[in-house]
């Protein structure tokens, strides 16, 4: 079995908070090492999944292959925010007030080193719907499918059942959604709302045209693990991809905004990515995130 954060197969749980941190001005190796230690201890990697973005790595003068911030698509024909971050935190908990604890307890153990970029609170909708009706995940591989998808294998103590995940936060105009009709709306993700049934007469820039995973060459396969959010007035979705590299979060983003070849994927009608960020989980190690690769 490889030791993976338990975390990323697992279904979705029910409350989620999404914590990015980014690295206090006055940070050295010392403080972030003794912030990572403390962190450690309140991760499993199932209630709590841990990842480090590049500047930590930077910071604590150590390299994973692959590794690097999100700079946004060459050529894209819509905005997409590059938002590094040093520390990402996914809580998930099955009741709210256990998700207020969690995040209260992890923000106190990286202070030392981490100061809070953002915090996003989400939840699970219906059986796992977008706040826009439709279903997500659809297409995420199962089973050993989607442990090869996701989990790094084959390269050694340290790094196999570590993951890449990159990380999007995106905000929804409702209006402009509704006032689509319901065969406009369809469209745009290439799925009829009422089954999640796929047409094939969906115009190109359907949403499941341009992530049809198996149609990049390699293929570009992820396991999502992507949840709605909401704050006061606002809301929209939280995207999660877990994979072996960033390549197919990649592929599938240059097709969706255009850059590939001028089409441009139908979500992006009614919701704009506001952040983008990459970051690696590391795998486990005796019910703690397994830090050996980076010296800890």
């Amino acid at each position: 079995m490889l030791p993976f954060q338990p975390g990323i197969l697992q279904a979705l749980p029910q409350h989620a908070s999404f914590l990015t941190f980014t690295l206090k001005p006055a940070a050295d190796q010392t403080s972030a090492i003794s912030a990572l230690k403390a962190l450690s201890v309140l991760v499993d990697g199932e209630r709590v999944v841990l990842a480090l973005g590049s500047s930590l790595l930077q910071l604590l003068g150590q390299q994973i292959a692959g590794v690097h911030d999100f700079a946004g698509i060459s050529g894209s024909l819509v905005p997409l925010p590059a938002t590094p971050a040093a520390l990402w935190c996914w809580c998930r908990e099955s009741e709210r007030g256990e998700l207020a604890h969690q995040i209260r307890r992890l923000i106190q153990a990286a202070a030392g080193a981490f100061q809070l970029q953002q915090a996003v609170d989400a939840f699970k909708y219906d059986s796992g719907r977008d706040l826009s009706g439709y279903e997500d995940g659809t297409e995420n591989p199962e089973a050993d499918a989607a442990l090869a998808a996701a989990l790094v294998q084959g390269q050694g103590a340290g790094l196999d059942g570590a993951s890449y995940v990159a990380v999007q936060n995106w905000l929804h105009d409702f209006d402009r959604l509704e006032a689509l009709s319901g065969a406009q709306q369809d469209d745009l993700i290439g799925r009829h709302k009422s089954d999640n049934a796929e047409f094939d007469e969906a115009p190109a820039s359907a949403h499941v045209k341009r992530t049809a995973q198996e149609s990049f060459s390699p293929e570009a396969f992820v396991l999502r693990r992507s949840m709605p959010w909401s704050a006061q007035d606002k809301a929209g979705f939280h995207f999660v991809a877990f994979a072996t590299s960033f390549y197919a979060f990649e592929a599938q983003l240059r097709r969706m905004c255009g850059a590939e070849d001028g089409i441009v994927d139908g979500l992006f009608s009614f919701t704009k990515p506001l952040s983008g960020a990459y970051f690696w989980c590391p795998p486990m190690c005796e019910g703690r995130p397994d830090l050996s690769r980076i010296g800890l």
